[in-house]
């Protein structure tokens, strides 16, 4: 049984949402265990709210064990420093759901709170994995193919990086999308202004340098930013500045083109009933456009699968999250990472060892 522990009191729609998209996930996929962390009396009122069929199922859940309550007494506040919230409330719910999987009773984290006091827990009480240098966050984004999506990294977490920084980026994004998107030989590029191994500021140009010897990963050199959604890359990476731009602009785009259309549906009659012939189309569309469909960013690099939802995430945004946090367990994304950084820091000494002979 995979085990996930899901902060209930993160995020805008906290915890009605949360906890419906918890009850959701343990009662409809198999082998999954959800515990709900945070306020126990929150947590049973909003239980009790549960539709009759899916409350009954619910308790069910609860008596035998595939569903679980965990107090927390404190909360994470969306708008709180991070570090703050994290060092001054030793019990909030972010705290207590990762120390779950800290002590082996949970194998997932998911939450759709702070999200930088979601990685700054992480990092504190999970640590890094071996030779890490720097966890990041990754998104997933829809391409123009529904069946290869693109992993963009890092997507926040880390503003100002080193060419280092996103070489182990790639080989993170690399480890995840073998383990949990199922590409067998995941496409790698670094975001930059042009193709050319010269385009770039002086970060992108000594990180192509290092990315183009790294063995452990597939690297098709530079992209531009109007590569991104063609499906022809797997996994891009870029310092988490630039990926947090991308990723905002990217949803404002997709909210601005359907305010557009809709406004100029509804401008004319012909439109509107020539709109309604086309509704199949549309609902495939946005199917296919949906963010809460992908479940969340992972945050690579730290032991364990820590997946961080929007703020804004719905009971069918958790659901997705928790699917994403089994699916990293059970293809042992940790181990993954783990494998594929030791190959690279095996790589490097050889290297070194090769140059100081060459130069003796």
């Amino acid at each position: 049984m995979t085990r996930i522990a899901l902060d209930a009191m993160g995020g805008d729609n906290a915890p009605g949402e949360i906890v419906l998209g918890g009850v959701e996930a343990a009662l409809e996929q198999k082998d999954v265990k959800v515990f709900l962390v945070g306020n126990q009396e929150a947590i049973d009122a909003e239980i009790e709210k549960l539709p009759k069929g899916m409350l009954e199922r619910a308790k069910a859940a609860l008596a035998d064990g595939s569903l679980e309550v965990v107090h927390a007494p404190d909360v994470a506040e969306m708008d709180e420093s991070p570090t703050k919230a994290v060092r001054s409330k030793k019990d909030c719910s972010i705290n207590v759901a990762m120390r779950l999987v800290k002590d082996g009773k949970a194998d997932a984290f998911v939450s759709a709170g702070n999200s930088g006091a979601v990685a700054t827990s992480a990092i504190l009480i999970l640590g890094r994995i071996h030779g890490v240098a720097r966890p990041a966050i990754a998104t997933v984004l829809p391409t123009r193919l529904p069946r290869r999506p693109l992993l963009l990294l890092d997507a926040g977490a880390n503003m100002d990086c080193h060419a280092e920084w996103l070489t182990q980026f790639a080989i993170l994004g690399t480890a995840y999308s073998r383990a949990v998107l199922n590409r067998t030989r995941p496409l790698v590029g670094l975001l930059s202004i042009g193709t050319e191994d010269c385009k770039g500021n002086e970060l992108t140009k000594e990180a192509f340098q290092r990315l183009k010897t790294v063995k452990s990963i597939d690297f098709r050199g530079n992209v531009e930013g109007h590569d991104l959604f063609q499906g022809q890359t797997d996994v891009v990476v870029c310092d988490g500045f630039v990926g947090n731009v991308v990723l905002k602009t990217t949803e404002s785009v997709v909210h601005a083109v359907g305010y557009w259309m809709k406004r100029e549906f509804r401008g004319n009659f012909w439109r509107m009933l020539g709109s309604i012939l086309l509704l199949g189309a549309f609902k495939s569309l946005k199917k296919q456009m949906d963010p809460e469909i992908y479940g969340g960013a992972p945050l690579l690099g730290v032991p364990g699968a820590v997946i961080i939802t929007h703020g804004a995430s719905t009971h069918k945004a958790i659901f997705h999250a928790v699917r994403i946090g089994v699916l990293a367990a059970k293809n042992d994304m940790t181990g993954e990472i783990s494998r594929r950084i030791a190959e690279y820091e095996i790589q490097k000494k050889i290297e070194a060892e090769a140059a100081l002979t060459a130069e003796s």
